[in-house]
C-alpha cells in the first residue's frame, strides 16, 4: 500500500494541531512591553507544545521515510497516534488559562505521555509492516530514550499534585532529549531516500 497519503494526510492534521495552537494566543491589551507579563505563561505553553509536536513531525517524518510501505494496521496505528496529539492543544490551553494549575499539568503530561505511547505503536506496526529483520526492527531495538520519556510523564503526572514547576520542568527535559531526531530511524531514512540496501 503507497505510503503517499498517509503522509499527506498526517502532514495536514499535525498543521492544523499548530494552527489551532497559535489561534489561542491573543495580543495585548497594552503597547507596552510590560503588557506581555501576564500572557508568559501562555507563550511558555504554546512553545512547549510547539516544540512537542515538531518533535513528534520530525520523527514521523523521518520514519515513513524508513519504510517500504504502510499496511492497513499502520493506517489505524497512525490514526490513533494522531487522535491522542490532537488533544494537545486542548490540554495547552486549559494548562495556560489555570495558570498551571495541578490538575491541568497532570493532564498536559497525561496527553503527552498517551501520545508517545501512540507513538510506540505506530513505530511497532511498521515493524511488522517491515519485519521482524528489517533495518527499521534492528534500529529501534532496545529503543531506552522512549522508555524513559514514557517513565518521565510519568513521574511528570503524579508530582503535578504537588510540584507542578517539577512537572513542568520534567517535561521540558523530554522536550530537549527529543530536539534532534532518533539518529538510527534518520540515517535509516538517508539510506533508504539514496538507494541504498536497508
Amino acid at each position: 500500500m503507497p505510503k503517499a497519503r498517509l503522509e499527506a494526510f498526517s502532514d495536514g492534521v499535525i498543521a492544523i494541531i499548530i494552527t489551532i495552537m497559535v489561534l489561542e494566543l491573543r495580543p495585548p491589551q497594552g503597547p507596552e512591553l510590560s503588557a506581555l507579563k501576564p500572557l508568559l505563561p501562555t507563550l511558555f505553553g504554546y512553545a512547549l507544545s510547539f516544540i512537542y509536536i515538531g518533535i513528534y513531525w520530525n520523527n514521523h517524518h523521518h520514519i515513513m521515510r524508513a519504510v517500504s510501505g504502510i499496511s492497513g494496521s499502520v493506517m489505524w496505528a497512525n490514526s490513533h497516534l494522531l487522535f491522542w496529539m490532537s488533544l494537545i492543544p486542548f490540554a495547552t490551553a486549559w494548562m495556560e488559562q489555570s495558570h498551571f494549575a495541578r490538575g491541568p499539568v497532570a493532564v498536559y503530561g497525561l496527553s503527552l505521555s498517551m501520545t508517545g505511547f501512540g507513538f510506540r505503536i505506530f513505530a511497532a506496526s511498521l515493524v511488522r509492516r517491515e519485519g521482524r529483520q528489517s533495518a527499521l526492527a534492528e534500529a529501534l531495538n532496545g529503543d531506552r530514550k522512549t522508555d524513559l520519556s514514557i517513565a518521565a510523564y510519568a513521574a511528570g503526572v503524579a508530582i503535578a499534585f504537588f510540584a507542578p514547576v517539577i512537572s513542568l520542568a520534567l517535561y521540558a527535559l523530554v522536550a530537549a532529549m527529543w530536539i534532534l531526531p532518533d539518529r538510527r530511524v534518520a540515517h535509516l531514512a538517508d539510506g533508504v531516500r539514496h538507494g541504498q540496501p536497508k
